[in-house]
């Protein structure tokens, strides 16, 4: 049986730089050089050095992944608690619902 993706589906083939590619690819690649972009202006703007800020552009979306990696191991944690434990948002957050 042969599957065919929903339009604008996340799984529905996008054309960037006129490559087919998923959409999820499509959109991580997209912002990925999006990101680089931003972080290389902020640091040039900042530094007025090409490369202090080509370094920043690098180093920082690195860095940037390994911390979401374990933001997203401490969100799993709290969606494993029990269902009689309230999911709040520890007290150091300060938002609202943290305790």
């Amino acid at each position: 049986m042969h599957h065919t993706a929903t339009p604008g589906s996340a799984d529905a083939p996008t054309r960037l730089v006129g490559l087919p590619l998923p959409r999820d690819l499509a959109k991580t690649l997209s912002f990925a050089a999006l990101h680089f972009g931003v972080a290389f202006g902020v640091a040039y703007a900042l530094t007025g050095s090409i490369g202090v800020a080509s370094g920043v552009a690098l180093i920082e979306p690195l860095v940037n992944t390994v911390a979401f990696y374990f933001h997203e191991r401490a969100w799993a944690r709290v969606e494993r608690r029990p269902p009689g434990r309230d999911n709040v948002l520890p007290a150091c957050c300060g938002l609202p619902g943290s305790r």
